[in-house]
């Protein structure tokens, strides 16, 4: 999944060895990625039904599992929200690299990565329906990985939009507004 989606984040650099043919092709690597996550989630569930039997945590939150759902709800909806916006404020470019679309409006903005902030929580989401204390720390090991995907993104869109994309870096948050 790493591999497919650094690969997916770097049609400029890509455009410089092959042509035109890298926007379509990086296009192919995002749409691989969906296969991987999907297999990551049924690892997720995998593991609350089996459980590794020198697990170190406890089976489940030692708290009622509505309380579980409450956090995962609470995380979900702020979470939820910034992928929609991100996602709506992007169009198709969200998906679909495409050389002829501009850098973005909207929620990016404020904020450089608003969909991988929406979209990395979703893993502790996952793990508070799933009552697992293991899988909400399990979860952490997604932050670099999303941080890392951020980062080659910029270095491509550095690429592609040149200096206007270096002053949007100095004026917007990578993950939170600016002050």
């Amino acid at each position: 999944m790493h591999w497919f989606y650094i690969k997916s984040v770097g049609p400029a650099r890509l455009e410089k060895k092959i042509g035109p043919g890298a926007y379509p092709k990086c296009a192919s690597y995002r749409k691989w990625v969906t296969p991987f996550m999907i297999i990551i989630m049924a690892n997720y569930l995998i593991y609350h039904w089996y459980p590794l039997p020198f697990d170190p945590f406890p089976p489940s939150f030692g708290w009622p599992y509505r309380v579980s759902v409450l956090i995962a709800v609470v995380i979900a909806i702020p979470s939820g929200y910034l992928m929609y916006r991100s996602m709506r404020d992007a169009g198709e470019e969200a998906l679909t690299p495409d050389k002829s679309h501009t850098m973005y409006g909207g929620i990016y903005t404020k904020i450089r990565h608003p969909m991988a902030l929406g979209e990395a929580p979703f893993w502790w989401v996952m793990a508070f329906l799933l009552d697992s204390p293991f899988l909400a720390v399990f979860s952490f090991v997604w932050l670099p990985v999303w941080f890392w995907w951020c980062k080659a993104e910029e270095k491509d869109l550095i690429i592609r939009f040149g200096e206007s994309y270096e002053k949007y870096m100095g004026e917007t948050g990578m993950f939170f507004p600016r002050g």
